[in-house]
C-alpha cells in the first residue's frame, strides 16, 4: 500500500495555538483530517517570551489534533511572524564559467547562496531568499531561466529577514514538545496561499491578515512576491483599548468586540445599550453601542494607516504596479463587522474578505474555512508541497496514553472517533493544476531545508 502523504502545520499565533493534520485527496483539495487548538500563553506580539508556557499550549493542541484525526505528528512546518521580521529587495549576479552550457538548478542555487552570504544587522538572519525575476546577459523579465544559454546571471530577490534569537526560540518550543521541526514559513505568505487565487496574485493584490497580537502584509504582482512588513498591532490592542474605555476585565470586552463591536460608528444608535453583570456583586454596567464602535473605529484606523503606508512604500500608484485586486483581509480581525468597507474608505481599493475554502475539500466543517484559520491551511499546504509525511495512523487508544503529563488542560479534549464521509457523488470536475517543480519550488526547498537544519543543528549543540 502507497504511503500516505500527511502533512501538518502549526500556526503559533498570539491568541490560539493550531495544530492542522491534512492530506490531498483524489481531486486534489486539502481534507483536514484533525485540528487542535489552544489558548495561546506566552506569545506576544507574535513572539515567544515564556518558554514553558508555549510548550504546554503547543502539546494541548497537537494532543487534541491527533485525538481528533487519529494520527501521531512527527513533525511540523510552522509559521514565523512577529514585529522583528522585515523584507528588502536585493539584486545579484554571477559570471559562469562556461557560457556554452545550459543554465542549471546549480547556477541559480550558487546565487541563492551568495544572497545568503548577505551582511545583515547584529543578531538578524536570513529567513526567505525569493527570486522575483532573471536576468541573462541583459535580457530581462525572465522567470524560468533554466534551460537557457548565458554567460551572466542575474537575479532581483525578496529577502526576509528576522531575528535569530525569536527563530530559535520558536524552534526549541518544538523540539521540546517532542515533535520536529520539518519547515518554516513566514505567516503572510501561508496566509496568501491559502486565501488568494492564481489570478489575483497575477492582476496585483494586497493581503492583510489582522491576527490577535500583529497585522501581517503581503503584496503579490505578476504572480511574484514583492513586498512583505509585520505591522505590530492587531485585535488584542482594540480588546485592550474596549478593557480600558469601558473599564471591564478582559473577557467581557473581548466578548463586547466580537459579539456587538463594529468598526463603523454611525450604524449605532444613542439609544443602544449592554448590560455587562457586575464583579462579585457590583452593579451591571451599562455600555452605548455608540460609544463601544467609535473606541473600536478609532484603533482599527490607526492600524489599518499603518498597513496602508506599507503598501505606499511598495509603490502601488505606480500604473505598472498598480493592485488591479485590491486588498484581501483575512485573519480573526477581518471578521469584525464593516471591516470591509471601513478599509475601502481608507484605502480607496476594492476589498473582499479571505476564506481558505477555495482550496478545501467540499465537506469541511465551516469552522475550518473560516479566516481565523486562514494561515494553518497555508502551512498544511506547504507541509504538502514538501512532500513530508508528518504523521502516522495509529490506534486512538494510543494518543491518549502518550499524553505528555506536565499537560495543563484547560478542558480535556474529546476523542472522537474519525468522521465516516460519504464519497460526494455529483463531483464538478475541475482544472487541478498539478505544478511542475519550478526552479521557485527546488529554490525554496533545498534553502528550506539547509535553514531547518541549521536550528536543528543550533538546538542539539545548545543542549
Amino acid at each position: 500500500m502507497e504511503k500516505e502523504n500527511i502533512a501538518v502545520g502549526l500556526d503559533i499565533g498570539t491568541t490560539k495555538i493550531v495544530a492542522m493534520i491534512g492530506k490531498k485527496n483524489e481531486y486534489g483539495k486539502l481534507e483536514i483530517l484533525g485540528v487542535g487548538k489552544s489558548k495561546s500563553l506566552g506569545v506576544a506580539r507574535g513572539v515567544v517570551n515564556n518558554i514553558t508556557q508555549t510548550i504546554q499550549s503547543i502539546q494541548q493542541a497537537v494532543i487534541e489534533a491527533e485525538a481528533k484525526s487519529g494520527y501521531k505528528i512527527n513533525d511540523v512546518v510552522v509559521g514565523i511572524a512577529g514585529q522583528h521580521i522585515r523584507s528588502i529587495q536585493h539584486t545579484d549576479y554571477v559570471i559562469r564559467t562556461n557560457p556554452e552550457e545550459v543554465i542549471s538548478g546549480k547556477d541559480i542555487q550558487l546565487l541563492i547562496d551568495q544572497v545568503n552570504k548577505l551582511a545583515m544587522l547584529p543578531g538578524e538572519e536570513i529567513i526567505h531568499v525569493l527570486p522575483q525575476e532573471f536576468k541573462i546577459d541583459g535580457q530581462s523579465e525572465i522567470k524560468e531561466p533554466i534551460g537557457m544559454y548565458g554567460g551572466r546571471l542575474e537575479a532581483s530577490f525578496h529577502v526576509v529577514v528576522g531575528q535569530a534569537s525569536s527563530i530559535r526560540n520558536v524552534g526549541r518550543c518544538i523540539q521540546s514538545s517532542g515533535i520536529e521541526l520539518s519547515g518554516l514559513t513566514l505567516e503572510p505568505l501561508a496566509s496568501a496561499d491559502a486565501v488568494l487565487s492564481q489570478e489575483e496574485k497575477e492582476a496585483g493584490v494586497a493581503l492583510i491578515d489582522i491576527g490577535g497580537g500583529t497585522t501581517d502584509l503581503a503584496i503579490f504582482k505578476d504572480g511574484i512576491i514583492r513586498h512583505t512588513a509585520v505591522v505590530p498591532f492587531g485585535g488584542n490592542v482594540i480588546t485592550d483599548d474596549i478593557k480600558e474605555g469601558c473599564s471591564i476585565i478582559e473577557k467581557q470586552a473581548e466578548l463586547l468586540k466580537t459579539k456587538f463591536g463594529s468598526a463603523w460608528p454611525g450604524e449605532n444608535k444613542d439609544n443602544e445599550i449592554v448590560s455587562i453583570p457586575g464583579l462579585r456583586g457590583r452593579d451591571p454596567k451599562e455600555i452605548s453601542l455608540k460609544n463601544l464602535s467609535k473606541i473600536i473605529h478609532a484603533r482599527v484606523v490607526e492600524i489599518i494607516e499603518q498597513v496602508f503606508t506599507e503598501i505606499k512604500a511598495y509603490g502601488h500608484e505606480d500604473p505598472r504596479k498598480k493592485l488591479i485586486a485590491g486588498i484581501v483581509l483575512t485573519g480573526g480581525g477581518s471578521q469584525l463587522k464593516h471591516i470591509k468597507q471601513l478599509v475601502e474608505y481608507i484605502t480607496g481599493m476594492d476589498t473582499r474578505i479571505g476564506y481558505p475554502n477555495e482550496h478545501l475539500a467540499g465537506n469541511s466543517s465551516e469552522e475550518i474555512s473560516s479566516p481565523l484559520f486562514a494561515t494553518a491551511v497555508g502551512l498544511v499546504m506547504n507541509s504538502i508541497e514538501n512532500n513530508s509525511n508528518s504523521a502516522y495512523k495509529i490506534e486512538l487508544k494510543e494518543v491518549v496514553a502518550e499524553a505528555p503529563k506536565q499537560v495543563v488542560y484547560q478542558q480535556a479534549a474529546p476523542v472522537v472517533e474519525e468522521e465516516k464521509i460519504e464519497p460526494v457523488s455529483d463531483v464538478i470536475e475541475e482544472e487541478i493544476n498539478l505544478e511542475t517543480e519550478t526552479t521557485e519550488h527546488k529554490i525554496k526547498r533545498s534553502f528550506f531545508d539547509r535553514y531547518v537544519e541549521k536550528i536543528k543543528d543550533f538546538l542539539d549543540n545548545a543542549e
